[in-house]
């Protein structure tokens, strides 16, 4: 009450500001939801639900979050790099708070390059190795529900900002006023306003990075595409590259096709959700597609949807990261130390496709950063075998100059495969179908358990804390034969986090942790079989039994 009864009152408020104060005067809950904590700034850097109040985007948690970021940049040894680059996504406010974000380091003379309006997350990190920049900024708050914004950070490496960074950061936050932050002109000399030229250079990166440059050409296959950004900032970028690597006959979704942050027709602008592309459909229905291709609202996460017996179905994260890592493989001889990376609750088909092909699997946290962090590890001891990033959460990277997940890259990826497979007589969903047939049936899934608010923190650390006092000895009649909790750190080589993995009898897994970006508790579990019935059925006996072992 103390905190909010002194933003109630501050002068920095305008009267629109005032106002929703005002108006939630007499509800305590929402009091105590907007102002027990400041909004933590993490790995990711910051995300939240948009409004007034310290756990809150809003102008002044933004203007917090720079000045913080400035800060930190000052005390850090930058050898020769300057400046900070900054990028924003369709979402309400973005704009607003990436100029602000301008503004505040301007006035602390750390040179800026603001793009002149929207532009894709990876386009972001990429820039900041292309500028020579100290650090970047991304308004976004990637694939979350409208009334969510954020504002994620990255280093000089492209890559986000790693858990020590964040920690200073975060600190730096917490000895700062938001109220009270100075902002320079608009027009401060400091602030370069960047865009084409920019663009040009990503767009011949990532043409750069298709496996098979002359596919069409060779094949002389046709495809048809259906493209929908979900009303964000892919919009552009993924059209031209698709254009000029060759593939000219792309249909937009019209509904979908400019910039709204209300994403007004979709529950939420998650391409991980089939009913994202419901208009979609539609359209590849009515022009016979090949293949469907979304993009989230920042242009990270690419999702497909492919034709099987007559119903359009989605290619899950996980088969695509497959699919792409097989088809790089097929595509071209490996260099010497070839690696892929993705996560402790990705697939375990790659391992088997790494043993195939003679490449290595790196395994890391849930979070894209992990992998950048690996790339960066690598190339530092001279090894530039990067082949394939990729998260079961329909993120993917190649090429490794880029430090983040590339939903433009990955949409070429997807046009590449499709095209490839369609040369050869077959769907993607024929290629999945040869790579069970030669490594198992696999199955996956994801359960998240919402869990909002402050009773909601309590009862997501409640639940992790009784599976650490009490470990589940089986699921679904399974024993569980390794328990590992990455708390303390270490294990397998990884940082410490808030997660636990249990490997059960007969070629199965479990994994929960707290979600870093949404108030949900996330269960995670795989299985390999012999037969695809039996991998369906496994799957729902193994997810529905640990789910239900979960006490809040």
């Amino acid at each position: 009450m103390t905190v909010y009864e002194s933003w109630l009152n501050s002068p920095s408020l305008d009267a629109a500001q005032k106002a929703e104060l005002e108006g939630i005067k007499n509800d305590p809950k929402q009091i105590e939801d907007r102002f027990y904590k400041d909004l933590e700034f993490g790995t990711g850097g910051l995300r939240g639900i948009l409004g007034l109040g310290t756990n809150r985007m809003n102008v002044f948690t933004v203007r917090r979050a720079a000045k913080a970021l400035g800060l930190r940049l000052k005390e850090e040894d930058l050898q020769g790099k300057k400046g900070v680059a900054i990028a924003h996504d369709s979402r309400n406010f973005s704009r607003e708070f990436a100029c602000d974000s301008a503004r505040v380091l301007a006035n602390m003379g750390i040179p800026v390059y603001l793009f002149d309006s929207l532009r894709p997350t990876p386009e972001l990190s990429f820039t900041i190795k292309h500028l020579n920049c100290a650090a970047g900024i991304v308004i976004t708050a990637s694939h979350n529900p409208k009334e969510y914004n954020g504002f994620k950070a990255y280093g000089a490496d492209g890559g986000q900002i790693t858990p020590v960074t964040a920690s200073a950061v975060f600190k730096l936050m917490s000895e700062l006023d938001p109220l009270t932050v100075e902002m320079a002109p608009k027009n401060d000399p400091l602030i370069t306003i960047i865009g084409k030229e920019v663009d040009e250079a990503y767009i011949e990166h990532v043409l750069s990075l298709r496996p098979d440059k002359d596919l069409l050409t060779r094949t002389g296959v046709k495809l048809k595409i259906v493209y929908t950004p979900l009303h964000g900032a892919g919009n552009l970028l993924v059209r031209e590259a698709l254009r000029r690597a060759g593939y000219t006959d792309v249909t937009v979704v019209k509904e979908q096709e400019l910039p709204d942050g209300d994403f007004p027709t979709v529950a939420s602008p998650n391409p991980e959700n089939p009913e994202a592309f419901t208009i979609a459909i539609g359209y590849a229905d009515r022009i016979g597609a090949d293949v469907i291709i979304g993009t989230d609202p920042d242009s990270d996460r690419m999702g497909m949807m492919i034709k099987i017996d007559g119903v359009w179905t989605p290619v899950t994260g996980n088969q695509a990261g497959c699919l792409m890592l097989e088809y790089i493989l097929r595509a071209k001889q490996p260099p010497e130390g070839a690696y892929a990376v993705t996560t402790i609750v990705s697939t375990r088909m790659v391992d088997y496709i790494a043993k195939a092909y003679g490449i290595t699997i790196e395994r890391v946290l849930t979070g894209f950063k992990f992998i950048g962090e690996t790339i960066d590890k690598k190339e530092k001891i001279g090894n530039h075998g990067f082949l394939l990033g990729f998260e079961e959460s329909y993120g993917y990277l190649t090429g490794g100059y880029i430090r983040d997940k590339d939903a433009v890259i990955a949409s070429l990826l997807a046009a590449e495969l499709t095209a490839y497979y369609k040369s050869r007589g077959m769907s993607l969903m024929d290629a999945v179908n040869d790579m069970y047939a030669r490594y198992g049936f696999f199955a996956e899934k994801t359960v998240s358990v919402t869990m909002p608010g402050l009773d909601g923190v309590k009862k997501r650390e409640k639940a992790t804390r009784l599976l650490r006092e009490e470990p589940p000895k089986e699921v679904a009649g399974r024993k569980v034969i390794q328990a590992l909790d990455f708390a303390k750190g270490g294990v397998m080589g990884l940082p410490a986090s808030d997660v636990l993995l249990y490997t059960l009898e007969g070629d199965a897994w479990v994994c929960v942790r707290p979600s870093g970006t949404e108030p949900k508790l996330k269960i995670y579990a795989g299985v390999r079989e012999a037969s695809r019935e039996n991998a369906v059925e496994a799957i729902k006996q193994v997810s529905e039994g640990f789910t239900s072992q979960i006490s809040v």
